[in-house]
This record gives C-alpha cells, structure tokens and sequence, in this order.
C-alpha cells in the first residue's frame, strides 16, 4: 500500500511538473537550474525515505538545518564535498559526469 501510495507521489509530480513546463517563465527557470534542481529533490527524497529530519542530515553532513532546506527547495548550490557527504550518509555513490 505504501509503495503504491508513493508511486502516485512520483505520477503527481510529473503531471505538475508538466504543467508547469508550459509556463515560459518557470520553463526558462527550470531549464537555467535543472540539475540543481533535480539534485535537491534526489536529496529529499533520500532523506525522507530514510525517515531522517534536516537536522539530523545536517549535523551528519556538518551544516545547519537551513542549509539542508535551501539544499532541498535548490536554493543552494552544492560542492562535490557536500554531495559527497550526502551520498555517504546515505551508503551512495556519488557519480558526476559531463555529457
């Protein structure tokens, strides 16, 4: 039931994500951002599943609890240190390339 329930999350953040990609001005953003933007929702995502608050993922990363919740809305842009903490704290690889 769980599993489902989060798939209908995922489903519903793609239709509102489509929909608000029509919008040329959050279009423009969201292309200028993406992968800033992609990054924070995989970090929240991650947090969230782990069943972890911003302070307990700040303190384990070595920041403020406000630093993880601009992380998370893609307000703060992420060092390969950070990300790398990150994936750590959540037994992950951090893998960056250029396409």
């Amino acid at each position: 039931m769980i599993k489902k329930h989060m798939n209908k999350k995922a489903t519903d953040f793609q239709t509102y994500l489509s929909k608000q990609l029509k919008d040329k001005e959050f279009k423009e953003y969201y292309d200028a951002y993406e992968k800033q933007l992609e990054l924070a929702y995989q970090i929240a995502q991650l947090r969230t599943k782990a069943k972890m608050t911003q302070l307990e993922l700040a303190k384990k990363i070595g920041t403020t609890q406000s630093n993880v919740a601009r992380m998370e809305k893609g307000q703060q842009n992420f060092t390969i240190d950070t990300l790398n903490k990150v994936a750590k704290t959540f037994k992950k690889d951090l893998k960056v390339s250029i396409d």
